[in-house]
């Protein structure tokens, strides 16, 4: 189980000092790259397979993400005992909750939530930061933006 005391020391920090793989263009979208290096999610399309080092792999796609949590759910079901799991940030119409399927877009976003904080990587500030959950759901603007939740990849 991941603490805030584990993810805070990420804070502040550029994807280059987290992916031992290389893997650290600023282009790029570091999300699910971030979150799948402090949560050791391996599976899928990785940096390792992308980069060119011998670091530990870690996930670089939201949708493969979310397509494995045990439960997926909007954010304002979120059971609320359930103080420690992932928030992602879409369009609602990108999310199919019964077959926890994610559209491959380029507008989706994810971050680890642990007691009302969420920890993510800012790709406009290329560094890992914190939010409330309210000031995560404005990641992208526009009428259709949702929050949701998904239990963690045991």
């Amino acid at each position: 189980m991941i603490h805030a005391s584990d993810l805070n020391a990420y804070l502040g920090r550029n994807i280059n000092t987290i992916c031992g793989n290389g893997y650290s263009n600023a282009a790029d979208n570091h999300c699910a790259h971030f979150i799948s290096h402090a949560l050791e999610y391996t599976f899928g399309y990785t940096c390792r397979a992308a980069g060119n080092g011998n670091g530990a792999a870690a996930n670089l796609r939201v949708h493969e993400v979310f397509a494995l949590c045990p439960t997926v759910g909007r954010w304002d079901d979120k059971p609320a005992d359930l103080r420690t799991c992932l928030a992602f940030v879409t369009a609602r119409t990108n999310v199919q909750i019964p077959n926890k399927h994610m559209n491959n877009v380029s507008r989706k976003h994810v971050g680890i939530f642990i007691d009302d904080t969420i920890w993510h990587y800012s790709n406009a500030n290329h560094q890992v930061m914190t939010q409330n959950p309210d000031e995560f759901s404005h990641h992208y603007s526009g009428a259709d933006i949702a929050l949701f939740f998904g239990q963690l990849i045991p």
